[in-house]
Parts: structure tokens; C-alpha cells; sequence
């Protein structure tokens, strides 16, 4: 709000904290043994501040009314005060009302007496002065100043001024409701678009986020209009959770914020008396799934009211939906209609005698693309805690899960409803360990739960891939449920995964065929991208836990479908190539084809020759770029295939460099400067300067045709600009020129930038690197795996660990999720020769303190 009168200066001296007596006589002392006091906490502090609160301001603005003889006047608390609900940080929202007749010098004393001593406390204030006629205008002209006065609270001076205020403000809003709560839809839906949905974000905004505070009270704005009103059940504590959370944030911070940052997690979740910040998450999200639950059920109702009121009966069926008039029902399934919109159940139907009934409403209601009407679940939710269905379920009762899993987008809002109504966790026990938990990876976008519809979704896309689609969309729901357990979630979940399957009734064969999907479900992805496709060893490893064509074909669907689900940066043009690629290997080997030579074997492209006898007449590197563009890998009918296949998703760059045979294929050092630096590290640091991001790598030594000379060591690069531009093929060139040379000091520059990259970045508290090695996973080589934060140099400090330790790296194979790098290096010792199991933990236990 603003001011509608010119504001004076403060009164002179000490600031003005007087008013009604507290327990000492001081407003500012009181209210800091208040929110220094464990007790009350939550709502009863909230209201206890607000009290405290109203008494100070109302002895304020009494005693300076009183003595500039001042009458007609009231101070009216509005908006979250009005409410009397009072965080420890929160701003004051105060209405000083008038009758018009006072003087205009004297009010705006009067309003200085009441203004200047909130702020000198440094408490945020939203204030105005305003007749009750001004006050109404405000709120015709700003919907914000309306949905305020329909808190509003007296606190001091002339009470029928406030009553009559309050009574205008109620009656000019239920007049107003049709215009205005369009609007207010409008808002609330442009919110949420900048602020995202609370029940997924690590970092929520409380207040602003969809199924936020601020939903809270729009709905409690639309309940005042008596158009609709909002699903009562949990909302009032969905509410009272999220402030009690803001609260502990506002003591936490000692800031008026309401971000629930990262770092601020644990202390809340500790003040909260919760066992841990996932605790903390994970009843945000219940509270803000309840609100936005609430919010969508009022909104679809207050649309069905407008709808009914502003179009003529013998219209409406013509301008909105399939129905020709008012209460006609549209069949959908047996039991189930549409009307109005909404899929509901038929008149006659039983659901205390037809347990399959919540399914095939469910299933209906997603095919039709419609919501499912709550009283229709609720119904069925009574039914169900007296005749459950049986186990194992029914054939009817599979196959209605498995078509509403099947219908793409539409199933998550009916999904929502049944869980909202506690129907999944009825049907599916185990969904109650996944349920809104969070993943704090932030590659992830959704919570477990909602991943898992979401995979579903992506694979009902993929159903004419498979001839099982019904394997494909259970194992879709079911792929993280160990997620809720401790351990791996794949080891976990193939357990459960067999439980749940036999519980809806799968036979024993399709049984295994779900749990193997489960427990393999990144088998692909990982294989793909972090192993050398060209050993015969990580093919035969694939197969060998497959087993069969027809599970490939799921494992392959399942893995696009989940990696789509899990959010931008898991899937690409690129990661499907390798993908397709090891499936196609790993179906010929189930065929009984017999295994590809390894690479080695092939030799060098005609390119590799031509710049290895380049970099051996000029005695340095030479370096060759290539644009690459990735065939799609999606679906035929996608329709944005042709435009992906277009866009250039990387560069190939390939370097040839002269080996010192003498120094363990090293180049020779510069006698004026620093030993050299490797050849992979040398290259992965100069990469790294030039903000290009590593994919993959591959090395391969040539030795001269005619035995005469230095090798020629082969690296492949594929790397992505980080700015999108290509890189300069000459600047590269001659920064490789001195890093070999040791005249370029890489660690020290790469420093300087991450330093650089820290001020500017939100400090992440990330775990520390991890590196294993991988025993028996290639004939030929050993595999040492690394995981850790991403970051500038991350490639090029491993290249050096590794060559400081003396072994020759044969390929490198780079995945990068997010902020998490997970890079395979196949190694060998100096005699070409996998490392022994205890060299290669040896290894393994050097890099890893190298990184930290």
C-alpha cells in the first residue's frame, strides 16, 4: 500500500517504543525474550507476537490520537497480520483509517508517531492512510489491496470505522468475485511460473511457490467470495507446517526471507525437532502438495461456477465440452460418466461392491484427458478401507493400472488426486516410503514419487518400441521404489519390485522380467557411457545380465524413458547414440554372433594417419576440429526429431602428439623450463582454459611403419563449447605447444579461475570425491572410476594423478551430470598389462587423495 498523505519528519529524540504496558514496560524487550523462549513456539507464538504486537501500536497510536485531540480515527491490521499471524521477521501491514473530517497536518503527525517507531525497531512496515471510501477505490483499482482488506483487523481507535470497512470490503468482493477471481487465478499461475512448484524445489520459496503460503491464502480469498471452496481436509495443517518452517527460518537467518536455502536445512530441521533436513524436505512437500492439491480442485470449481453463470444452458454444451447441457452424463466405462467436466461415477454404480471401480474411474478419467471428480475418489476411498481389492488383484484390476499408467501426460493430475485422497498407498503400500521424498541430486527435477509417474509418462511414448508394454510401464512406476530403503535402490527395489508384481497378480516368468528390469535399470546408461564398448568384456557383461532380447528391448525403453524423466541434463543425442549403440552390440551377442574385434584391432582412420605423419615431419601436436551433429534417437513420430537432428551437439576434436618413447610416452621435457607435463593432462588442462567440456576421450599410440622415430600418441575429443561457440583450432595448438613444454603453468591458471568461479557461485557443500577400481570388468585393462564434483581442471587433475603413478591411460570416457562427473580411465602398466587387483586399489586410493 501507499501513502496518501506527505510524510513528516520523526519526532526528535529516543525512538517512540511506548504504549500498552508488557511485561516490563518495553515493546522491544518483550519481543525479544519472546522469540528468544522456547516456548510457545508455532502458532501460539505467531499469536502471541501479533498480541504483543497490537498492544504496543494501539498505545501508540492512543496516546499521540489523544493528544493532538485527534477522533474518527482507527488502525486496522491487514493482510498476514490482519490474521494475526506474526513470524518473527515479518513485515507489518497497517491501515491508518479516518473519517476525512481530521485535519491533514495532524494525521500525518499522527501517522509519523505510529511509522517512525516500527521502522527505528528495523521491522519492515507496509502502511497507508486512507478514508474508508479511498480505501475501497484502492482495492476496485489493485487486486492485492483487496485480497489485504479481507483480513483486516481492528486494533485501536473508532472500532465502527473498522466494522464498516470490513462489511464494504466483504460485500464489494463477493460483488466483484466473478471479475476479479479470474484474475486471481491469473496471478497465482504467473507465480508459480516464476517461482516454480514448492513440492520439487531443494531451494523453495515458502511464501511465492505453487502450493506456497501465498495459494494458501488465495484460497481462503475465494472461499470468501461463496463461489467455491477449497477441500478442507489437512489444508489448515498443511498451512500451520509451512509457518512454523518459515519461523524457524526467519530465527535461523535472523532475515526476513523465505528461501529454505541449502545450507539452512539442517539447523531448521534440528529447531524443528526432525531427524534430519530429508525429514524437513520431505513434510514441505506433503504441505505444499496438500495446498496445491486444494488449490486445483478450487480453481476447476470456481471455473464450473463462471461457466454455469455467464453461458446460457442451450450454449453451453456447444462453447465447453462434450456435454449439450446442464447434468447431462457422457458414458466413459462401466460406473463412470463424464459431467460437467469431471470424470464421476455413474448413478448406479456400487463401489462398496466393485473394488476394481477406483481404477477404471482412474484409467477412464486420464484416457478422456479429464480430472477426476473428488468426491468420485472419496467415495471409493470408503469403499476400499471396507472391501480392498484381493491379492494378487484381479486380471481387470492390472490391466485399468496399467492403461492409466499408459496415458501419457493426463495420468499425473489423476495420479495426484488418488494420492492426495490416499488411495496409491492403499493399492501400492511401498509407495509410502517414496512418497514426497527428495532427491537432492539437482539433476533430478521431480521428488521419487513423482520421477517414477513421470518415467511412466515417457515410457507410454515408447510402447510400440516394445512387445510388452505392459512390463515396460510397470517397470517405468517401479524403477527407484528401493529408493525408500537403505542400500542400493536397485538391489532394494528388485526385491520390492517382485513383491509388488506378484501383488497385482504378474505370473512368474513376468515377474522376473520386472525385477530384472529394476535391478538393471542403469545398467545401460552407465555401461554406455563410462565403459569401452569396444572390449568385449563390457558387452558380454551386459548380456550376461540381460539375458534375454526381449528384456533388452524393455531395458533399452526404460532407460530413454527414465533418463527423459529425470530431467534436461540426463539425456541427450549423444548418450542415445552410445546407448543404441551397446544395446545393438549386446543383442547381437544374445543373437549368437560372434563379438567385434576390439578397436585396436581396426587400427587408424585414414584422418589419425594423415595427422600422425603431420605431427611426426613437424617434431609438435596437430590438431583437427569437427562440428558433430547426433541422429535422433527418439521416436519416429517425434515431432521434434528433424529439429534436434539439426543442432550441433558437440565438436570432435582429434590431436596427434609425439611420444617419447624413452619417458613413458611422454614428450621430452624443455631443459630451460619444468619437467612436462602428460600428454592427457597437458591436453585435458588446455581443454579446460578454453571453457570447452569434455565428453569423451579415447587414446591410441601409433608406432612409425618403418620403425624409425617417436610414436605418435592419438587422442579423440569430444567436447562441448561452454559459450557454444567453436574453438580456435590455432590458440589450442599453441597453448598444447606450451603446456608440453612446461612454459604454460595449467594448475596455476585453472586455480585462478575456480577462484574466480567461487566468488561469483553459491558455495555448495558437495561429498567428497570417490574413486574405485573396477577389477574384472576388461581382459585388457584396468577400469578406474571416478566420482566427483564437476568442476574446471576436474580432467585434467586426474590425468596427472594418473600419470605421476606411472601407468599409461588407454581411454578416457567422461559423463558429466549436472555438477557430478563420472569419468572411467582404462589403464595399464608398463608392460601393456591389466594392474593387479592390489596396484589397481592402490591406484585408485592414490587418485582419490590427489583429488581431495
Amino acid at each position: 500500500m501507499t501513502d496518501s498523505v506527505e510524510k513528516t519528519p520523526g519526532p526528535a529524540g529516543e525512538p517512540d517504543t511506548g504504549g500498552g504496558p508488557t511485561p516490563e514496560g518495553s515493546y522491544p524487550a518483550a519481543r525479544l525474550r519472546l522469540l528468544q523462549d522456547d516456548a510457545p513456539t508455532g502458532s501460539d507464538r505467531r499469536a502471541t507476537l501479533a498480541r504483543l504486537t497490537d498492544d504496543w501500536l494501539a498505545g501508540l497510536l492512543t496516546r499521540h490520537a489523544t493528544a493532538a485531540g485527534l477522533t474518527g480515527t482507527a488502525l486496522v491490521a491487514v493482510g498476514g497480520y490482519g490474521r494475526g499471524e506474526l513470524s518473527p521477521r515479518s513485515d507489518l501491514d497497517l491501515l491508518l483509517l479516518h473519517d476525512g473530517r481530521a485535519d491533514t497536518g495532524a494525521l500525518a503527525a499522527l501517522a509519523d508517531h505510529l511509522w517512525y517507531p516500527v521502522w527505528d525497531l528495523g521491522l519492515d512496515l507496509d502502511h497507508s492512510v486512507r478514508t474508508p471510501a479511498e480505501a475501497r477505490k484502492a482495492a476496485r483499482d489493485d487486486l492485492k489491496v483487496q485480497l489485504g482488506l479481507l483480513d483486516a483487523r481492528h486494533l485501536a481507535g473508532d472500532a465502527e470505522l473498522t466494522a464498516a470497512l470490513r462489511s464494504t470490503a466483504y460485500a464489494d468482493w463477493r460483488e466483484s468475485a466473478p471479475k476479479r477471481l479470474p484474475e486471481l487465478h491469473d496471478l497465482c499461475q504467473e507465480r508459480a511460473e516464476r517461482h516454480g512448484e514448492l513440492q520439487f524445489l531443494l531451494e523453495p520459496d515458502l511464501k511465492e511457490a505453487r502450493g506456497g503460503l501465498r495459494d494458501a491464502t488465495a484460497l481462503r480469498a475465494v472461499a470468501a467470495s461463496w463461489l467455491a471452496d477449497a477441500p478442507r481436509g489437512g489444508l489448515e495443517a498443511a498451512r500451520t507446517r509451512l509457518l512454523d518452517t518459515r519461523d524457524a527460518l526467519h530465527l535461523a537467518t535472523g532475515r526476513a526471507t523465505d528461501r529454505l536455502s541449502l545450507q539452512e536445512h539442517t539447523q531448521i530441521a534440528e529447531s524443528l525437532g526432525m531427524l534430519d533436513a530429508d525429514a524437513l524436505l520431505r513434510q514441505t512437500y506433503e504441505s505444499a502438495r496438500t495446498i496445491s492439491y486444494a488449490a486445483d480442485v478450487t480453481w476447476r470449481e470456481v471455473g464450473r461456477v463462471l461457466r454455469a453463470r455467464s453461458v446460457r444452458p442451450v450454449l453451453r454444451g456447444l462453447l465447453h465440452g462434450r456435454t449439450a447441457g446442464k447434468g447431462e452424463r457422457s458414458p466413459l466405462a462401466e460406473g463412470v460418466v463424464e459431467l460437467d467436466g469431471e470424470a464421476v461415477l455413474a448413478r448406479s454404480a456400487r463401489p462398496e461392491r466393485d473394488p476394481v471401480l477406483v481404477l477404471r474411474a482412474a484409467a477412464a478419467a486420464a484416457q478422456a484427458g479429464l480430472p477426476l471428480a473428488t468426491h468420485a475418489i472419496r467415495r471409493c476411498a470408503t469403499a476400499a478401507a471396507t472391501r480392498p481389492l484381493p491379492v494378487p488383484w484381479p486380471a481387470e484390476a492390472r490391466e485399468q493400472l496399467i492403461t492409466l499408467l499408459g496415458a501419457g501426460s493426463h495420468t499425473v493430475p489423476v495420479w495426484e488426486a488418488l494420492e492426495a485422497e490416499g488411495i496409491v498407498t492403499r493399492l501400492l503400500p511401498d509407495w509410502e516410503r517414496v512418497r514426497c521424498r527428495p532427491q537432492r541430486n539437482p539433476v533430478h527435477t521431480w521428488t521419487v514419487d513423482r520421477h517414477l509417474i513421470e518415467t511412466a509418462v515417457r515410457a507410454s511414448a515408447l510402447t510400440r518400441r516394445v512387445h510388452r508394454p505392459d512390463l515396460l510401464l510397470i517397470a517405468a512406476l517401479l524403477h527407484d521404489i528401493g529408493k525408500g530403503w537403505p542400500g542400493d535402490h536397485s538391489v532394494a527395489g528388485e526385491t520390492i519390485a517382485r513383491d509388488v508384481a506378484a501383488r497385482l497378480g504378474f505370473g512368474a516368468r513376468d515377474t522376473a522380467v520386472i525385477a530384472t528390469l529394476v535391478r538393471h535399470h542403469l545398467l545401460l546408461i552407465d555401461t554406455a557411457t563410462r565403459r569401452d564398448l569396444d572390449d568385449p568384456a563390457t558387452v558380454g557383461a551386459v548380456a550376461e545380465a540381460v539375458g534375454h532380447t526381449g528384456t533388452l528391448e524393455l531395458l533399452h525403453a526404460l532407460t530413454e524413458a527414465d533418463a527423459l524423466a529425470t530431467g534436461p541434463a540426463a539425456w541427450s543425442a549423444w548418450r542415445g547414440g552410445l546407448v543404441a549403440d551397446l544395446v545393438k552390440r549386446v543383442a547381437a551377442r544374445l543373437a549368437g554372433e560372434p563379438a567385434e574385434e576390439a578397436r585396436p584391432a581396426d587400427g587408424p582412420s585414414a584422418e589419425q594417419r594423415r595427422l600422425a605423419a603431420e605431427a611426426r615431419r613437424t617434431s609438435g601436436p596437430v590438431l583437427a576440429l569437427h562440428a558433430r551433429a547426433e541422429a535422433p534417437t527418439a521416436p519416429e513420430d517425434d515431432a521434434g526429431a528433424d529439429e534436434r537432428a539439426r543442432q550441433p551437439v558437440g565438436v570432435e576434436l582429434l590431436m596427434a602428439v609425439p611420444a617419447h618413447p624413452s619417458r613413458g610416452h611422454r614428450p621430452s621435457a624443455n631443459p630451460m623450463g619444468p619437467p612436462s607435463t602428460g600428454v592427457l593432462p597437458a591436453a585435458a588442462g588446455v581443454l579446460a582454459l578454453h571453457r570447452l567440456t569434455v565428453r569423451a576421450a579415447d587414446l591410441l599410440e601409433l608406432d612409425p611403419e618403418d620403425g624409425d622415430g617417436d610414436p605418435i600418441l592419438l587422442i579423440g575429443w569430444r567436447v562441448a563449447a561452454e559459450y557454444g561457440s567453436l574453438p580456435d583450432a590455432d590458440r589450442l595448438r599453441v597453448d598444447l605447444v606450451r603446456a608440453l613444454e612446461g612454459s604454460l603453468d595449467i594448475p596455476t591458471r585453472l586455480a585462478e579461475r575456480e577462484r574466480a568461479y567461487a566468488r561469483r557461485a553459491r558455495a555448495v557443500l558437495a561429498p567428497p570425491p570417490r574413486v574405485t577400481a573396477v577389477t574384472g570388468s576388461s581382459r585388457t585393462a584396468t577400469v578406474i572410476e571416478v566420482r566427483a564434483q564437476d568442476a574446471h581442471g576436474l580432467l585434467h587433475r586426474i590425468g596427472r594423478a594418473l600419470e605421476t603413478a606411472g601407468v599409461t591411460v588407454r581411454s578416457a570416457h567422461i559423463s558429466t551430470l549436472g555438477a557430478n562427473a563420472v569419468d572411467a580411465f582404462y589403464v595399464t602398466g608398463p608392460d601393456g598389462a591389466p594392474l593387479a587387483d592390489t596396484a589397481a586399489h592402490e591406484l585408485a586410493a592414490a587418485v582419490e587423495r590427489a583429488l581431495g
